[in-house]
């Protein structure tokens, strides 16, 4: 009896390899856990809330040289450097404190397409924060003008608008950063809210006791190098040291970070 021969002819491969999901699809992911979750949620109503407040509170016991665009958007961006880093920090951190990023990693193994559709969700809710601010402080400004009777006073430059949007950006980087960093949102939290209340205080006080920190703290401190960007005008050592100290605090460690990310066990 002869053995029975097989047609493998017939016999098709499996396939060993998954559809290749696009970046936009995982960015327009990525945003909708960013707006999904209550904490990120009620941060972001916070901006247009915090807005009107300040609006308000110019229009009703600022001087008039403060009723402008300029001042009312410069005041509003304030609280947003504040918020969105927040926003950043819960979008990594809760993925790793609420254990959901075994189910991302598993749906989509690349974790470095995860991270950047991550930073790129990220990226485009700082800017669309940072709009909605501009827009608001120009409905503001025209709504105070007409309260108190004076002249519309339309002073904010293109340049100092632009850098407005990089400052925002850069908190978000650095929160970005915490969160990818520390992977726990409690911590992540506290470790943000030192560094930008606690360590510019403490930078302050070595300045006024050490001579050499107050003439170059300013290319290692972010916080410090970071408050020119918002000034009316910027130097180009001023330039250079935001350019130092984001290197130092935020493009090094973040690629640190990414690389440990990379190759850690998934939890």
């Amino acid at each position: 009896m002869s053995a029975p021969v097989l047609d493998t002819a017939v016999v098709e491969p499996l396939a060993t390899t998954r559809p290749r999901i696009p970046l936009t699809r995982l960015v327009d992911v990525e945003f909708r856990k960013l707006v999904d979750t209550r904490s990120s949620r009620w941060l972001l109503a916070s901006v247009p809330l915090l807005t009107l407040v300040v609006v308000t509170g110019v229009t009703l016991w600022g001087r008039d040289d403060e009723v402008t665009f300029g001042m009312h958007t410069t005041t509003n961006m304030m609280p947003l450097e504040l918020v969105l880093p927040l926003v950043a920090v819960l979008s990594v951190a809760g993925e790793w404190s609420q254990r959901s990023a075994l189910t991302t990693f598993a749906l989509v193994p690349r974790r470095g397409r995860v991270v950047s559709a991550k930073a790129v969700a990220l990226l485009v809710a700082t800017l669309a924060a940072t709009a909605t601010v501009v827009a608001l402080s120009a409905v503001g400004t025209v709504v105070a003008a007409q309260v108190r009777g004076i002249g519309t006073v339309w002073d904010l430059p293109v340049d100092l608008a632009l850098r407005l949007a990089l400052a925002n950006v850069l908190a978000v980087a650095f929160g970005f950063l915490v969160g990818l960093a520390i992977r726990s949102t409690a911590p992540a939290m506290v470790a943000y809210l030192g560094f930008m209340l606690v360590l510019p205080m403490v930078s302050s006080v070595i300045a006024g006791l050490w001579d050499w920190w107050a003439a170059n703290g300013a290319w290692l401190d972010l916080s410090w190098s970071t408050s020119f960007v918002t000034a009316p005008e910027m130097t180009g050592e001023q330039w250079g040291q935001v350019g130092t100290s984001a290197l130092l605090w935020i493009v090094v460690p973040l690629a640190l970070a990414v690389r440990r990310l990379l190759r850690t066990e998934i939890r």
